[in-house]
């Protein structure tokens, strides 16, 4: 999921199965910011892990580029 804030974009990875860290490096790995690196904002990376049973998040990691 991409979010486009004024001043930042947001790319989110969500995940049910598996940790926010995980979530966050498949954002790096399949290069999901790469192409809003040249729109001269702030990208921002967030990884979320959902919690299967209640529906809702329960990690998340932030990583600024």
């Amino acid at each position: 999921m991409v979010v486009r804030m004024p001043d930042a974009t947001y790319v989110f990875e969500l995940k049910v199965n598996g940790t926010a860290r995980e979530a966050l490096e498949q954002i790096d790995q399949k290069g999901y910011a790469f192409p809003y690196q040249t729109e001269g904002r702030k990208v921002v990376k967030v990884g979320v892990k959902f919690n299967a049973d209640t529906r809702v998040p329960e990690e998340w990691v932030v990583a600024d580029q």
